[in-house]
């Protein structure tokens, strides 16, 4: 008998495994590519305006691709998608070094976006529908892999550009890919079977919702210049029309009538929203600033902001037993305090601070990026059916880039022209203020019955 409980939990710790391994490869090449952006220009003589359409595109690709996946592996069979987003990540990452052109080189990130995309969802499905015991705690080893991996993105891609060129941040991938390839043939169980057809996808809301989040793209990014007020019209009358479209439908690809009707799933997911624009905000502003201002080079810049990375990491296990003790709730009301505490502290930061100073600082910030991070995720899934579990965790991850694209339209705001310990400050008291709003949709919450998220 105790041979076979072990037996159960190695399969179970090489299946949590195998989706790790898959889920952070998505978050990793969002943040990877930043530091090789100088290099890209160079190579293909652009602007920076030019360039960053390489991180615009990747954004918008996964903002729409999370959901759309999820939807799939609801329809399709969870271990099939997961499979084919491995595949897609392999050709992207495969051909992306030998783009003859930008253009090419944008078109395998969109690839590489899309099959990234098909990683999370389908995984977490996976975790749900085969791990009933401490779920908390399976969810807690994919958060440190997807939380951290974007923080650690730009060390990575520094490293890799100080010893090769950007190409090797393409072929870095492989590692994480053949290993969880290997891992998810062997544990994934098989996919029953069926009766999802392509015509079951509600194709006119996915066109729909593809052409919101582009509108709603070009709007925020708009906002570094003169805000224009005809995308902002255009992106409202979309979101507006996809609303009462999608309200209508049988089998809508944005189940509006469920967000309406559950608006606790909501709350969370806006809650991810200024959860990853204070985080994000974080992790593109500060080592522009250090390097700008405190006179930091790559490297040390680099090795500063693992302070984040490596405190998410450290409390992420500790932050699974309390979720599986108290529930998500009190782990959130921690974390975003932590986020105002850690924001409020970067006012401490002058001139020619210490390295200790920042770093101490930065810490704060990664204990708060391990709370909110697992916490969102549990809460998420208290409210969530299991057959629901691949949409609502694309949603989720489309949350997340919605807070990405706020961030970089943020920064661009208060770090366009120029960098400043000001326009840090500026930052900070932004950043504040979103997790006072993170703290008080916490408070709102209600305490979560496991009794909600139906089989």
């Amino acid at each position: 008998m105790a041979l076979q409980q072990n037996a159960i939990k190695r399969k179970e710790m090489l299946l949590i495994t195998a989706v790790a391994l898959g889920t952070l490869l998505n978050p990793l090449n969002t943040t990877m590519i930043s530091v090789a952006l100088a290099r890209l220009q160079e190579d293909f003589q652009l602007t920076f305006a030019d360039v960053s359409w390489l991180i615009s595109t990747y954004y918008l690709a996964s903002a729409i691709g999370q959901p759309l996946m999820g939807k799939w592996s609801d329809l399709f069979g969870r271990k099939k998608v997961f499979m084919i987003g491995l595949l897609l990540v392999t050709v992207s990452s495969c051909l992306a070094p030998l783009a003859p052109s930008f253009g090419w080189l944008i078109g395998f990130r969109i690839i590489q976006a899309l099959g990234s995309s098909a990683l999370f969802p389908s995984g977490m499905a996976m975790i749900r529908s085969q791990i009933t015991a401490n779920q908390a705690k399976a969810l807690g080893i994919v958060s440190i892999f997807s939380g951290t991996s974007a923080a650690f993105g730009p060390s990575i891609g520094g490293f890799l550009l100080h010893y090769g060129d950007w190409p090797l941040i393409f072929l870095c991938n492989f590692p994480f890919i053949i290993a969880s390839f290997l891992l998810a043939w062997k544990v994934f169980p098989r996919d029953p079977k069926t009766s999802g057809r392509a015509s079951d996808m509600d194709w006119p809301g996915v066109a729909l919702f593809s052409a919101t989040i582009f509108m709603w793209l070009l709007f925020f990014l708009s906002l570094a210049g003169e805000v224009s007020l005809w995308m902002l019209a255009v992106s409202a009358g979309l979101t507006y029309a996809l609303y009462r479209y999608e309200i209508g439908h049988s089998k809508p690809f944005i189940n509006v009538a469920f967000l309406r009707s559950n608006r606790n799933v909501t709350v969370i997911y806006v809650q991810f929203i200024l959860t990853n624009m204070a985080f994000y905000s974080i992790m593109f502003g500060i080592p522009s600033y250090l390097q700008r201002v405190q006179m930091m080079d790559a490297q040390q810049a680099g090795l500063v902001m693992l302070s984040i990375a490596g405190f998410s990491v450290i409390v992420t296990p500790l932050v699974s037993r309390w979720i599986d003790r108290s529930g998500s709730r009190p782990s959130l009301l921690f974390g975003t305090l932590s986020v105002v505490a850690g924001s409020l502290l970067l006012l401490l930061i002058r001139d020619q601070a210490s390295v200790v100073t920042i770093f101490l600082v930065l810490c704060v910030l990664g204990i708060a990026n391990g709370f909110n991070n697992l916490g969102m995720q549990t809460a998420l899934y208290d409210y969530v059916k299991k057959s629901e579990t691949g949409i609502a965790s694309g949603l989720f991850m489309t949350s997340r880039f919605i807070g990405t694209i706020l961030s970089s339209s943020l920064l661009a705001a208060l770090f366009g022209k120029n960098i400043t310990t000001p326009h840090l400050h500026s930052m900070a008291w932004v950043c504040a203020g979103l997790g006072v709003l993170m703290f008080v949709l916490t408070v709102r919450m209600p305490r979560a019955d496991k009794q909600e998220a139906v089989e």
